[in-house]
């Protein structure tokens, strides 16, 4: 008879000879990764905009150690982190943090010697040719991916060539402990990098005897470049040794919790992790959003996912996997589009999205096997549950002390006026906006408006007038929230108030954690990307206008800091 488990784990079994792994996750949560009753807080950042004196063109791992030492000197505990799982090699055009080649491997596009006591990487300066505007240097208000990507690959492998052998030998000896994984990445980055140079873009059009991981082709191509795939194994030892050195870095400088990692719903149908992990990934179909009143189409997202059958013949390994690979440079995770967890909306190749259906996922084990990762590495876990939510999503995660998403624009009472911060529920995440919403300081001045109407995106027989006359009255609405009646609103054209009292009003909620958008700290207008959208907004390429401790310390800044780190402590 099999004896009581009572402690958290993975045990080995044997039943009539056969070899089993059990797993016992926690019986109940507790907001793991959490100091005791504190209500924390910190900011939200896209790590490519973050700037520093003599910076790259795009804000790296060395950005995102000096982001750390500057929020921490603040009081923040959590620093909350766009996705940095691996992309295409040096390919400029895929530059979305959603659409990764894996999300077992890391950007090696982000690393940076100087946090691992190695000499810098040369400087990356503009050359001019690309206006004021967006450049591939370090001056650019937008950033040029697609010339930026290209060039760091570049200079990364000047870098890898200068490398001493006991260099190497320290590199291979830590990526030793990260088993297949890594290899296979390399391996993939190096195939990838050698059939793009002949036109050939993703591994279904490789020739046939390459399309296998395990063919005699790829392994007779590993031994003949094996310093190319030398070199994909150092630039993912820079990407990973590098973030841990700021997860390191934060909890000396007193963060309790840290980075919170960003767990992507899928990955790119050509990309490393399709190519390698077979049928416990989908074969023929994509994933994405159904038909709604905001998109009537429906969305494909381009991505695919786990199998539910590959996952149960795998014994869930791939997803064990998959959470390890983001604890272990991080202090907690969120999971993007959580309810993926439960269904999906997929689509047969080649069909539009209307013609999808939701495909059911083993969600009880899925989030017993999160909770369980999440107390062995003692971490919190959030999950992005914004939508129609399932049914009984929200009772099982909250019984596994995961939190939820409690973001200030769709926290409305019945009759549409917005909550007020003692409804908010204590088991969650408060918010003032995500990366696909609208900043606050832009909602208020109707920034989101000039876009919608300029891309043709305002509502069907809504007119900019009538756009407006409707923001004027959720204005008024917004405002008695934050201030319980507080006077007038401000202008719209004047939206610092607004914004100072939307991080209070997060601050004061119950919720565990409270999140706030670099954006919203800084009363910037526009956000990081529009959802819908591709080349018509500058997803993913905006940057921040200065380094950020120059940002942090200009008075107007540093009384919204105040105001969100007051309200916290009273609350």
């Amino acid at each position: 008879m099999l004896p009581a488990l009572n402690e958290p784990g993975y045990y080995a079994l044997k039943v009539s000879g056969r070899a089993l792994t059990l797993a016992v996750a926690p019986r109940e949560g507790s907001a793991s990764g959490l100091p005791g009753e504190a209500r924390i807080w910190g900011p939200a950042v896209q790590i490519g905009a973050l700037r520093a004196e003599g910076s790259h063109p795009f804000g790296t791992f060395r950005e995102l150690a000096e982001a750390v030492d500057a929020f921490a000197a603040q009081g923040a505990d959590v620093i909350a982190i766009n996705p940095v799982h691996a992309l295409f090699a040096g390919v400029g055009e895929g530059f979305s943090p959603y659409s990764p080649s894996s999300r077992l491997c890391f950007n090696g596009a982000l690393g940076d010697p100087a946090l691992l006591g190695l000499p810098l990487l040369p400087q990356d300066a503009s050359d001019g040719e690309f206006g004021s505007e967006l450049g591939a240097g370090s001056e650019g208000s937008l950033i040029d991916w697609e010339a930026a990507l290209p060039r760091r690959l570049v200079q990364l492998r000047a870098y890898f060539s200068a490398l001493d052998e006991k260099t190497r030998a320290r590199i291979s000896r830590d990526n030793a402990r990260h088993g297949e994984k890594l290899v296979r990445q390399a391996l993939y980055d190096a195939l990838d990098v050698h059939f793009r140079s002949q036109g050939l873009e993703g591994w279904q059009v490789w020739p046939e005897e390459f399309r296998d991981p395990g063919s005699a082709a790829v392994a007779a191509f590993a031994l003949e470049h094996d310093d190319e795939i030398a070199f994909h194994l150092f630039t993912q030892w820079l990407a990973r040794e590098s973030l841990a050195a700021v997860q390191a870095r934060a909890r000396a400088g007193g963060m309790a919790v840290g980075l919170l990692a960003d767990l992507a719903v899928g990955v790119h149908t050509q990309g490393a992790d399709a190519w390698s992990m077979g049928d416990s990934l989908l074969q023929g179909l994509t994933i994405g959003a159904p038909p709604d009143p905001m998109g009537p189409l429906g969305q494909n997202w381009m991505l695919t996912s786990f199998s539910p059958q590959g996952l149960a013949r795998s014994g869930y390994a791939p997803w064990i996997e998959t959470i390890r690979a983001a604890l272990r440079t991080s202090g907690a995770l969120r999971v993007d589009h959580a309810f993926g967890l439960a269904r999906l909306w997929v689509v047969p190749g080649g069909k539009p999205s209307s013609e999808g259906a939701y495909l059911a996922y083993p969600f009880a084990d899925l989030v017993r096997i999160l909770a369980l990762e999440a107390h062995l590495a003692g971490a919190l876990i959030v999950a992005e549950d914004l939508g129609t939510m399932p049914q009984g999503f929200g009772p099982a995660i909250a019984a596994r002390g995961i939190l939820g998403m409690r973001v200030l624009w769709f926290e409305r009472s019945g009759d549409g006026g917005f909550l007020g911060a003692s409804q908010y529920d204590a088991a969650a995440v408060a918010m003032t906006g995500t990366h696909d919403t609208a900043t606050i300081a832009g909602w208020w001045s109707g920034r989101d408006l000039d876009w919608a109407e300029k891309l043709g995106r305002l509502p069907e027989g809504l007119s900019r007038q009538e756009a407006e006359e409707r923001r004027d009255r959720e204005r008024n609405l917004l405002w008695t929230a934050l201030t319980h009646d507080a006077g007038p609103p401000p202008p719209a054209d004047e939206p610092e108030a607004v914004v100072e009292a939307a991080l209070r009003h997060i601050g004061r909620t119950p919720c565990a954690l409270a999140v706030a958008p670099l954006e919203d700290l800084l009363a910037a207008r526009e956000q990081p990307n529009l959802p819908g959208t591709v080349t018509e907004h500058p997803n993913w390429r905006r940057r921040l206008s200065a380094p950020l401790p120059a940002l942090l310390a200009e008075p107007a800044t540093a009384r919204r800091l105040q105001a969100l780190n007051e309200a916290r402590r009273q609350s």
